[in-house]
């Protein structure tokens, strides 16, 4: 029997950032977030390695069924699929969202970046569930990140949305 489609609720979308721990627990970190409301949750390292986002992927997917909260992971496919988390956001530079979409199976949800109205085309019409546009405004968190600001933003809106 294939799985149904989750009902994502994205008002409240945490995606993990360990930079900003500034020596706190990542676990207790996390724990407080999702009692504290948090109704998607996005991990995301970009410094761990492999074993280290597969085992902290595995207690971040322990964590949210705990509290019915669907698990992103950042970029890597193969960590999704190796913690059966509910889904994957993907970057320009990852692996299609067609490819994503074959592997995953049409429940999961997929989310994948957007910088401008023409990725943010493709990627809906290549199955992306959600888009992820930024950085409007100027962040620390992402040291690559070009500027959207909010007329870019609103470009991507009316495009997807016309």
């Amino acid at each position: 029997m294939e799985k149904m489609k989750l009902k994502i609720d994205y008002s409240v979308y945490l995606v993990t950032d360990t930079g900003f721990l500034q020596g706190r627990d990542f676990a207790a970190c996390i724990e407080a977030a999702l009692k504290g409301g948090v109704t998607l949750l996005q991990y995301r390292d970009k410094n761990a390695d492999s074993r280290v986002l597969l085992e902290r992927a595995l207690l971040l997917k322990k964590m949210c069924a705990v509290y019915h909260v669907p698990l992103l992971i950042n970029d890597r496919l193969d960590i999704a699929l190796a913690v059966q988390a509910d889904g994957v956001h993907v970057g320009q530079s990852d692996l299609p969202v067609t490819v994503v979409r074959r592997l995953l199976g049409e429940q999961a949800v997929i989310g994948a970046s957007a910088h401008n109205p023409e990725e943010a085309r493709q990627a809906l019409a290549d199955g992306a569930d959600y888009l992820g546009c930024g950085a409007v405004f100027g962040t620390t968190t992402k040291n690559d990140a070009g500027y959207l600001g909010l007329d870019g933003l609103q470009s991507i809106r009316q495009a997807v949305t016309a």
